[in-house]
């Protein structure tokens, strides 16, 4: 099946590409999700109108997100998590919660743009990029604490504490 992409689709192509998908992904998931039209011939008239239109919304888009990733650049999440003695992490911190972290701070930001493999799951600082365009992505540096570090202690210093209140 021929279908005409009215947004861009990961590993399928950009807004008003023609591509060749298999029938079911066509009708069951492109077409009801109007991510696609059918590649007819009057579909395929109005795909020129329609590349224009998405060459100067791209453009806009484009401006719009560089001036977002210079607002970013300076910007530093610190996330403060529960630690074991190695540095690792008892939970982690994804992209989920880099999203709320950036809402917190101004920024409408969707976790599906923010580029993370897999979750943090050690202390230390972690640059992670955030794709706000096709062609434009920004660093945001990300701070990973453990809890009584955040309070100005060495883990050490925390457990020697807690110990002597515990007994």
């Amino acid at each position: 099946m021929e279908v005409i992409l009215k947004e861009d689709v990961a590993n399928l192509g950009h807004r008003g590409d023609v591509v060749k998908v298999a029938d079911g992904y066509g009708r069951n998931f492109l077409l009801p999700r109007k991510l696609a039209l059918q590649a007819t011939q009057a579909n395929k008239k109005q795909i020129e109108e329609m590349k224009a239109s998405a060459a100067r919304r791209s453009a806009a888009e484009k401006v719009v997100a560089e001036e977002q990733a210079a607002k970013l650049a300076p910007v530093v999440l610190t996330f403060t998590r529960k630690s074991g003695e190695n540095g690792h992490l008892f939970g982690s911190v994804t992209s989920s919660d880099i999203a709320v972290e950036l809402a917190a701070q101004g920024f409408e930001i969707d976790r599906r743009k923010i580029t993370l493999h897999e979750p943090i799951k050690a202390l230390g600082n972690f640059e992670v990029a955030i794709k706000l365009h096709k062609e434009v992505s920004a660093p945001v540096k990300v701070k990973v604490l453990g809890e009584a570090v955040a309070e100005g202690e060495t883990p050490t210093e925390a457990v020697a504490e807690e110990a002597p209140a515990a007994e």
